[in-house]
């Protein structure tokens, strides 16, 4: 098992995965909200990948991992929704690329919806380890203070 995340970047974390989805669900245009769903989704998945693995220290460097396939390896029982968000991730990279009608709203609100539920998965599975280190639950969606919504997100370079 890799090192301890910290606890307050456990909760920092999960904080900033809830406020993508809240991002995510507040964008105006279908194309926007499917980026911003599948950018919160990647967010939950870093989440775990931070719990469940740690860097190479002195070996040597390898190439970048493609985060769903990572997600996959190391907690299995979340593997499919790698493979679903991994399947999205073709359209979210033609619709970075301008082809922004190819998106529904349907679709977008699905994702969004997705990864919300996503986020409640990884929260139930991160919530009793937080509790047995910290003494207390995760804090409940409702009592979490967000900031103020971000009108846009840039997506560029992101996998």
């Amino acid at each position: 098992m890799a090192a301890a995340l910290p606890e307050p970047s456990l909760e920092l974390d999960l904080q900033r995965a809830r406020a993508a989805v809240l991002l995510a669900e507040n964008e105006g245009r279908a194309s926007d909200r499917y980026l911003a769903g599948h950018a919160a989704a990647l967010r939950v998945a870093a989440v775990v990948l931070a719990l469940r693995t740690h860097p190479v220290l002195g070996g040597r460097a390898s190439r970048p991992r493609n985060a769903w396939h990572l997600l996959a390896e190391v907690a299995p029982e979340l593997a499919e929704w790698a493979a679903f968000f991994a399947a999205a991730a073709a359209k979210r990279d033609a619709v970075r690329a301008g082809a922004t009608a190819i998106v529904t709203s349907r679709e977008a609100d699905d994702l969004v919806r997705d990864a919300e539920r996503f986020l409640s998965v990884v929260e139930q599975a991160v919530g009793p380890r937080w509790q047995a280190r910290t003494g207390r639950a995760l804090p409940l969606p409702s009592e979490r203070v967000e900031p103020a919504p971000v009108r846009s997100l840039h997506l560029v370079g992101r996998g």
